[in-house]
Formats: structure tokens, C-alpha cells, sequence
């Protein structure tokens, strides 16, 4: 049973403030990260072993380890990505993915991401397998779904947007969000899609459907997502804007604006 004080924190502000009980927890993989600063705290070959001990695979440990270390500049991100690719290369045993992917640390969950993503070549089936992640529970995952296939979806733009202008109709925000979050022309440390900064109008299947969105975490998506586009094609977001504020006299939709307009307002 995991304590109650443990299971309604709020997370750290920083990692001094990080009680060290809480780690213990994270490490062993008994609990979620509450927050990013608890994500980047975890010692993910400590996890590591622990779960390749729970699959009787410790032998595989060393492996991890030198791909880890053999880093110029290990972070928290690239040693996911490192992990989720070393388990794609040491196996292709999918009940080890299914395992990952349920785990209850999100960590693993995000190893299985980047596994899962980057074993397809082929942009349909990257998004296909990709999806469930989309719609994890846990930010992290989330955010790891779209590391995983970005490059992806710069290479094969057209495909990719044919793709998520379907997942703009689902019922679940965590999707509909990610059909406009992956494909920001610029994004958070993310490559830019430079196809999309030059030409914005490719992306508005996306967008015009998610203009007067129900959950204000698809409307921060598209309003991040025109704000991205206003740093190169400001005459077109106007124009957008404009045009959805004639069309949609939603509060929804002028949230959306504000947030697209707020580096043209400056």
C-alpha cells in the first residue's frame, strides 16, 4: 500500500526540495511522477534493473548500461529514448512491450513509447502504434509519443496530416490535443517542421476543426500551434483569426485567438 501523504503530493519545485521517501518510491517504480521535476529525478537504470530483474532478464543490464553511458550529453530524455531502443534491439518479444506499457511508473511506459514508435518505418503504422500512448494517463508518456515519431511525420508531412486530421474527431482530448501538438511548427524541444513555418495553410485540416474545442488542453494546442506560425506567416494567422472570429463566436474560440495572437499583440 502506498502511503496517502505519498499518493496526494503535490511533487517538488526543485530537486532539493524532493523528499527522499518519494524517490525511493519512484525508483522501485511504485508510483507516477507527479510533476517534471520528479521525472528528471528518477534514476532510470536503478528502475532499470529492477524491472529487468521482475522479467528475469538481468543479463541484458550491461547493455543498458554502456548505451547510457556511451552518451556526450545524457539527460533525462535521451536516456529514455537510449533505453526504449536498446530493449527494441536486445528483443522483439511483445509481451515485454505489453508489460512496459502498463506499467504503473510512467517511466517504463515512456521506454515503450519510444520502443514502439521508432520499430515501424512506415508513417501509418508509427501513428497506429503510437496512438495508445498518445492518450496515456501521464503527461510524460505523452510528450514521449511525440518525441518518438516527429521526425517521422516531418518526412512524410502530407501522409501524417491525412492521418491526424481523422484523430481531430475523438472523443478523447489526449488525442485530439496530440493531432494538433505534434505537428506545432515549432513546438518545445521538438525539431521545428519547416514545411509548416513557410506554409501554415497545410496544417489547417488540423486546426479548423479543434477552432472551438470543448477542453482548454486542445484549445492551448491550437492557439500554440498558430502562435508557432505567427513568427514567420503573421499575415496568415491574422487572416485565420479573422475569419474564425466571423465564424465561431464561441468563448472557446476567442481563447483560441488570444493565445494565436499573443506574439503579434506583443
Amino acid at each position: 500500500m502506498i502511503p496517502e501523504h505519498i499518493r496526494t503530493r503535490k511533487g517538488a519545485r526543485s530537486l532539493k526540495d524532493l523528499d527522499q521517501e518519494v524517490l525511493e518510491y519512484l525508483n522501485h517504480g511504485h508510483i507516477e511522477t507527479a510533476n517534471l521535476m520528479e521525472w528528471l529525478a528518477v534514476d532510470q537504470l536503478k528502475l532499470l534493473h529492477i524491472i529487468l530483474t521482475d522479467l528475469g532478464k538481468t543479463d541484458w543490464y550491461d547493455s543498458f548500461y554502456e548505451a547510457v553511458s556511451a552518451q556526450k550529453k545524457p539527460s533525462a530524455n535521451s536516456n529514455t529514448k537510449v533505453i526504449g531502443l536498446e530493449f527494441m534491439q536486445l528483443t522483439d518479444d511483445s509481451n515485454i512491450l505489453t508489460y512496459l506499457s502498463n506499467h504503473t511508473s510512467d517511466v517504463p511506459r515512456c521506454w515503450a513509447a519510444y520502443w514502439a514508435g521508432l520499430q515501424e518505418t512506415e508513417i501509418n503504422k508509427k501513428l497506429g502504434v503510437i496512438k495508445n500512448y498518445c492518450a496515456d494517463t501521464h503527461f510524460g508518456v505523452r510528450e514521449v509519443a511525440i518525441f518518438a515519431v516527429k521526425e517521422a511525420i516531418i518526412t512524410d508531412l502530407d501522409s501524417a496530416i491525412d492521418i491526424l486530421v481523422q484523430w481531430t474527431s475523438d472523443q478523447d482530448e489526449n488525442i485530439r490535443r496530440y493531432a494538433a501538438e505534434v505537428t506545432r511548427p515549432i513546438g518545445v524541444w521538438t525539431k521545428k517542421i519547416d514545411a509548416l513555418k513557410e506554409n501554415p495553410e497545410k496544417g489547417i485540416a488540423i486546426l479548423e476543426p479543434l477552432k472551438s474545442d470543448s477542453s482548454k488542453y486542445v484549445r492551448d494546442a491550437v492557439g500554440n500551434w498558430l502562435n508557432d506560425a505567427s513568427k514567420t506567416r503573421p499575415d496568415w494567422v491574422i487572416k485565420i483569426c479573422k475569419q474564425w472570429e466571423k465564424e465561431s463566436k464561441t468563448k472557446e474560440t476567442q481563447y483560441i485567438i488570444k493565445k494565436a495572437l499573443r506574439s503579434i499583440n506583443k
